[in-house]
């Protein structure tokens, strides 16, 4: 059976929790990043993305107007970020930024096509063709568009695959231009990234002559196929199996680019070996995430068995493994990369935003390869956790890191933590999070929402209006909830009777399957790998009641998980919960909890909406008769006293609103 996303203009979201955060990128978040990457946000890291494609256009005209009589800069190497000592001192013709600055454009201008799909707005879209218009103008005639190499000379493009990010720029290039003309019908963006991909075509591929190489950063792989599903056009789908099939074949690119490298497997890069013989996780984990999306999407299209087995694999070694009860991944620092097995630590965490976005790319495509819960309830343990924790309630200021224990303290005198933040930034040199949570926001609809022919997929609970066609019969389907405070969900469903359509509703593994459901006349349901279908719709309007089983619980990790030995966190549905210092004062190390563990749900308007909050029963361990360490360091355990106290507990992503201070999500039990 093949499952496609929902087209998101056939869906309208209309709840409280989605429609709440649509609505802050749509309002907030997308004209703010509008005026960072324009460098008009006073208190924020400049960003040099516009000013890199208008410097590149300005280089454009001079070539056309001189022609033979204008010299091209040479190659001159500016390092891997390149910032003026003070914005002022930057010059209209040269680069600054990131290798890779141009992406923030690609990912801004994507969520600006899903957006405007949804919500048309003649103002947002006359600045995004103004914006287009800006960097069509830096391509050359050759469809070459990488403003770094057109600015500091052509001689050394694609010199330096593995860390100069020209392919990765393609990548996000049509992502974004897809999801513009997708929504606008306006192709000049689409045109100019295909051009930029006839051009790679050209120049790479197994041919004498050609570039025997791949991307350094992953992201191309799944973008042409894209584009290929998009324009029908073989080459794109040939060039996105070709990077694919070199990957970690003998002998190794990057070795020939780096001869250090030489004899080194290179795990960082996911290319130490074929990716069909890959089964582990490893290296930089947005990197992986991204080329495991293109292996499932190039698994789907060609058939191709092992490579699904591959992806297999690396998906149970992802989640079984290697991932934070929050979805994050991508456990160290060094590397911003997958650990060991089992490795998590919670202060050190590094789980970038990113790679729990590039998560979600990897699950909604094993979706489609085998229709079980497991993939989109990961789906929505990262949606509601570890990607919405980047980004603050005013849509302002962003993690890059999502730790799951933060001291400030630590975090400004201990440099092993020197990459975690006790509170969001405004922006950062390296930006590629802020804009990625945007693209994904603004696209929520077309991950609650699955379909084939004659079956809608609901991944995501989220009150929507939904419309599917069935032999050119337009059905409508509405749901209704207030998930993920309520576990109560509606469903009305007009327009059915006699098309043979199916509901297939998730049914959450958090729930061990204790959910109840009422069908009306319709037949039961059947529940297989996850999901309940539902069929049989005999009458024009039918109403389909679901209640999934909402209950706080503890979670203990895998013994295995040595940093959370003897430690439990909380969750509700698929929500992690965590506790502040605003909320339980400092020290929260010191607090423990009892067995039998008992917890109270709250609801809570703190935050400017209603939340569930959670109140747990625990103990503040300190030394008899003195303030907790101000003391002697060591003292008899006879000293230590327990003190009865209500534990508080927000849910994580919610963190860091409140102001700067410590924040856990793991609590010891006796």
């Amino acid at each position: 059976m093949e499952i496609r996303p929902l087209d998101i203009k056939r869906v309208t979201v209309e709840d409280s929790f989605w429609s709440r955060e649509t609505e802050l990128v749509r309002k907030e978040v997308i004209p703010y990043q509008w005026e960072i990457l324009n460098d008009r946000v006073p208190e924020a890291t400049p960003s040099f993305c516009m000013h890199n494609f208008r410097a590149a256009g300005l280089l454009g005209k001079k070539m056309r107007t001189l022609g033979r009589d204008f010299e091209p800069p040479r190659y001159t190497y500016k390092g891997f970020a390149v910032f003026p000592d003070k914005k002022e001192d930057a010059k209209e013709d040269e680069f600054y930024g990131f290798l890779f600055q141009d992406s923030d454009f690609s990912k801004w201008i994507e969520a600006v096509g899903y957006s405007l799909a949804v919500h048309p707005d003649k103002e947002l879209e006359k600045i995004a063709d103004g914006a287009i218009d800006t960097v069509c103008a830096a391509q050359l005639p050759n469809g070459y568009l990488d403003t770094y190499y057109i600015i500091n000379g052509m001689d050394k493009s694609f010199s330096d695959l593995r860390d100069h990010h020209e392919l990765y720029c393609m990548g996000h290039l049509i992502e974004g231009a897809v999801a513009y003309y997708e929504a606008t019908g306006k192709d000049k963006l689409l045109n100019a990234a295909k051009r930029f991909a006839d051009y790679v075509y050209g120049v790479f591929g197994r041919e004498e002559g050609k570039i025997h190489g791949y991307p350094g950063h992953e992201i191309a792989e799944m973008a042409l196929f894209r584009l290929y599903e998009t324009t029908g056009e073989e080459r794109y789908r040939e060039l996105a199996e070709y990077f694919i099939d070199q990957r970690g074949q003998a002998p190794l690119y990057f070795e020939n680019e780096h001869p250090e490298m030489k004899g080194r497997p290179d795990y960082y890069h996911q290319a130490h070996i074929p990716v069909r013989e890959q089964t582990e996780a490893v290296g930089h984990a947005v990197r992986a995430v991204y080329l495991y999306s293109g292996m499932a999407d190039m698994a789907r299209i060609t058939g191709d068995r092992e490579l699904l087995g591959s992806c297999k694999a690396l998906w149970d070694s992802i989640v079984n493994e290697k991932m934070y009860i929050t979805g994050g991944i991508g456990a160290t620092h060094i590397g911003e990369s997958f650990s060991f097995p089992f490795d998590l630590p919670n202060d050190t965490a590094y789980a970038e935003t990113c790679a729990s976005i590039g998560l979600v790319f990897f699950a909604r495509r094993m979706f489609s390869l085998e229709q079980s819960r497991k993939y989109t309830d990961i789906m929505e343990l990262a949606l509601y956790n570890g990607i919405l924790s980047g980004m603050a309630l005013d849509g302002k200021s962003f993690f890059y890191v999502n730790p799951l224990e933060v001291l400030p303290e630590a975090c400004k005198k201990d440099e092993r933590k020197e990459h975690v933040k006790p509170v969001r930034q405004k922006w950062f040199g390296c930006a590629c999070c802020p804009p990625n949570i945007a693209r994904l926001v603004s696209s929520v609809g077309a991950y609650a929402y699955g379909e084939s022919d004659d079956t809608l997929f609901v991944h995501l609970y989220m009150g929507s209006k939904i419309r599917k066609n069935i032999s050119g019969r337009e059905i409508e389907i509405t749901v209704k909830t207030d998930y993920p405070n309520s576990g109560k969900v509606g469903i009305d469903v007009k327009g059915a009777a006699g098309t043979g359509f199916r509901l297939a509703l998730r049914i959450p593994g958090w729930t061990s399957d204790n959910y109840t459901c009422d069908t009306g006349s319709l037949n039961d349901g059947t529940l297989d790998e996850g999901y309940l279908y539902i069929g049989g719709f005999k009458d024009d309007l039918h109403h389909v009641s679901l209640e999934l089983e909402m209950k706080p619980r503890a979670v203990f990790a895998d013994p295995r998980v040595s940093e959370d030995a003897q430690k439990i966190a909380f969750m509700r549905g698929p929500v992690v919960y965590c506790a502040e210092e605003k909320d339980n004062g400092k020290n929260l190390k010191s607090i423990v909890i009892s067995r039998p563990v008992d917890i109270k749900e709250k609801t809570d308007s703190e935050f400017g909406f209603e939340s569930v909050s959670l109140e747990v029963s625990a103990a503040r361990r300190s030394f008899e008769g003195a303030e907790f360490f101000e003391s002697t360091l060591y003292r008899d355990y006879s000293d230590v006293r327990e003190d009865p106290v209500d534990l508080k507990l927000i849910p994580y992503a919610l963190w860091a609103n409140r102001g700067e201070g410590e924040m856990s999500v793991y609590f010891f039990i006796t």
